[in-house]
């Protein structure tokens, strides 16, 4: 699979261009705030109808205009795929694969796969534990389509739920059999949840390992684990033991929705004990996990996106990096990097096809 042709039109800071894309490795270089990534989000656009770095969808239209387009033209399989999404204030976004509409746009991940590296992965390791969930829940939806609508399920549950329990403070009532329902269905769609996650997490920690040894020439001791209320107890226990103190919150306190991953190096929580360096190394062995998983499950090689990774790191990692990228195992490469200079003498020492875009 590669994108051979992008256009955007009014796409964040972008009024309108056209590029057209080599199938090994594409490079967008310039200054700051030019809008090289920009360019990579409108690349994540049309594999996940969403942008990697913004969640509000209309500020993602070009300051003073009323849409925005971004167009794909693929290969995938030997056939052409073109893909469209668009937006216009005070509408719905529209995603569209040949010409035809998606009415639910979950239909569509997993169809293109991709994989981001960027500055703003650091969220992994700095925000709460919804940012560690979402990553998990990214990398099995891609090539999981029933956990995925397991997951969207699980989360109205909760809000139900949550609904009710706000219901009860402010009636001064209770009605176990109602609460009943919604919790029957959390344990459903939680317990299918939690195993998948176990499971997968059971397959990936060891591509992680091998991939952050490779990164970091086996220097570091790096750990990833799955932490999680039902590792002891199930969910149906759970929620009986915290059924006053979920009345008393009015909300639901337990469950998969509280699960995290620990980020260790030595044995140690990254975020306080890993160096810059140490943390990048950490997210990038972390993506390329992702990367190998993905492709393995879904036998089509990811498209990947590297946003700025060659900052902050040192001369030998770059080394490492661009020893991995020079493998037959990835397809397609799309780097943005502020150094002109830095971008191509790293990119000639792979012995691939390459084109530089200056911004």
């Amino acid at each position: 699979m590669y994108l051979q042709k992008l256009s955007l039109v009014n796409f964040k800071n972008i009024e309108s261009q056209t590029f057209d894309f080599q199938k090994k490795i594409n490079c967008f270089v310039g200054n700051n705030g030019i809008g090289k990534t920009n360019v990579l989000d409108a690349i994540y656009y049309l594999s996940f109808a969403k942008s990697y770095f913004n969640s509000i969808a209309g500020q993602n239209i070009r300051h003073g205009q009323d849409f925005f387009m971004v167009e794909g033209d693929y290969l995938l399989n030997n056939r052409q795929e073109k893909i469209i999404c668009s937006l216009k204030r005070g509408q719905k976004k529209v995603l569209k694969r040949n010409g035809k509409a998606y009415e639910k746009f979950s239909e569509h991940i997993g169809q293109l796969p991709l994989v981001i590296i960027s500055p703003a992965d650091r969220d992994l390791i700095v925000e709460g534990s919804e940012t560690r969930r979402k990553f998990i829940d990214g990398v099995i939806s891609q090539q999981d389509k029933k956990y995925l609508q397991t997951l969207i399920s699980y989360t109205k549950t909760v809000s139900q739920r949550n609904a009710l329990l706000k219901y009860f403070a402010a009636n001064r009532t209770f009605d176990a059999l109602n609460l009943k329902v919604y919790d029957e269905q959390l344990i459903e769609y939680g317990t299918v949840i939690y195993n998948k996650r176990k499971a997968f997490l059971e397959e990936f920690v060891p591509i992680f390992n091998d991939k952050h040894k490779i990164i970091s020439g086996a220097n570091e001791e790096v750990n990833l684990r799955y932490k999680s209320q039902l590792h002891d107890v199930s969910l149906e226990v759970l929620l009986q033991q915290n059924l006053e103190k979920d009345k008393m919150l009015q909300y639901t306190s337990v469950g998969i929705h509280k699960d995290d991953l620990n980020f260790e190096i030595e044995e140690h929580p990254i975020k306080k004990f890993g160096s810059q360096g140490q943390q990048k190394s950490y997210l990038i062995a972390l993506k390329l996990a992702q990367f190998e998983f993905i492709k393995k499950q879904s036998n089509v090689t990811p498209i990947l996106l590297l946003d700025d990774i060659f900052d902050k790191l040192d001369e030998n990692r770059v080394a490492q990096i661009v020893d991995l990228v020079n493998s037959d195992e990835f397809g397609q490469i799309f780097i943005t990097d502020t150094h002109a200079d830095r971008t191509e003498e790293v990119i000639k020492k792979s012995n691939q096809e390459y084109q530089i875009f200056k911004l």
